[in-house]
Parts: C-alpha cells; structure tokens; sequence
C-alpha cells in the first residue's frame, strides 16, 4: 500500500509530538511488530484504539516512522475509516443512519435535531464531552426508516417532533423519554416510534 509511492519526506525523521512518554512507549511497543509491507496500517489503528479509546496524536508520527510514510497520509488514512476516532469518545454515542431509506425519509431533518439538540456535529462530540454523533450505514433495517441507534438499539420511525422529545430526554430536559420507549405523542396521524434490540 505504501511501498509503491515514494516520497522524499520519508527519508527525513518525524519528529515526534509532545506527550506523555508512557503513551508514546506503550504504542512504539504495540507497533513494533507490524511492517509497510504488510499494509498493516488498520491493524495498528485498532489495536491503538482499543487500548485507548482512540487514536492519540502522539501516535501519528510513530505510525508514519513505522510504515514509512508522512504524517498527512496516516491523519488522511484515519479521516476515511469513520470509526476510527482521534479524540476519547462520548460518554453517549447516537448513531445516524445515512441509508437510502432513511434519506427518502427525511433523516437529514433527525440529524439537524440531533445537531441541534445535543450541541455536536456528525462524527463529534458535544464540548462537555457527554454526547456524540457517528454516522452510520444501511443494515437493512429499513422497515425502522428514518431510524437512529443507540447502545445496540433500533429507534424509529421517527418524526421531526419525535426527535426532538426524545433527544430532550437524552439530555434530561424532560421528565420522560417517551419516544424512545414507543409512546411518542406526534401530531394526528403519526405513529410512535418503535425500539428493538440490534439482536432482533
């Protein structure tokens, strides 16, 4: 993946990012076993996420010294895989569906509420670190359209008001999450939103 481009910057030593250096010791060690040649690049982002949650930035010059590339393809590496993340993640993820379904359904307006509600942009979290926003893809749970997850739940269909209440209910500015337990008071003609577990 990387051997086949060069460029003169990888002949030059990154210098590495002020940090702790247990962090920058515990991920050279987590690192040292995997080689450019075996486009090894995803396993080293995982197993560093795994260990901390996410990728720190003093990790981004040891992966480009170790897979013998730049600093910019390894941030450029990590902006395509959404579900690697550079900052500690939220206490409270909300996953947005962004399928075909749910986008002829009006889920660009359910993300706007999110956005707005819970103060965070898609893939963010908010500024208290207490919510988040991840964009997810079609699982084939369109019969839920427009639907958004939460800890391994199904919530939809939901309405523009619907959100809103439950969203709300995240925040614990309403006394009670009634959309999210299939009770939501949409106007005449609506129906209240449907909860399943992602075993269903």
């Amino acid at each position: 993946m990387f051997s086949n481009a060069s460029h003169n910057s990888r002949l030059t030593p990154v210098e590495p990012v002020a940090g702790g250096t247990e962090v920058i010791a515990r991920i050279s060690e987590m690192i040292g076993d995997l080689r450019a040649d075996d486009v090894d690049l995803l396993k080293a982002f995982h197993r560093i996420q795994h260990e901390f949650g996410f990728v720190p930035p003093e990790a981004v010059p040891l992966l480009a010294g170790q897979f013998r590339t730049t600093p910019a393809i390894i941030y450029g590496t990590i902006d395509f895989y959404s579900e690697i993340r550079t900052a500690p993640p939220a206490e409270t993820t909300v996953e947005w569906c962004s399928g075909p379904a749910c986008l002829l359904k009006g889920s660009m307006n359910i993300r706007r509420v999110l956005e707005s509600v819970l103060e965070c942009q898609m893939n963010r979290a908010s500024p208290d670190g207490r919510f988040g926003l991840r964009l997810v893809q079609c699982d084939g749970t369109c019969h839920l359209a427009p639907l958004v997850r939460l800890e391994g739940r199904y919530i939809g269909p939901l309405s523009v008001s619907e959100t809103v209440e439950w969203a709300r209910g995240l925040l614990g500015t309403e006394e009670s999450e009634t959309a999210s337990h299939g009770n939501g008071t949409g106007g005449a003609g609506q129906h209240a939103p449907q909860e399943a577990s992602s075993a269903e």
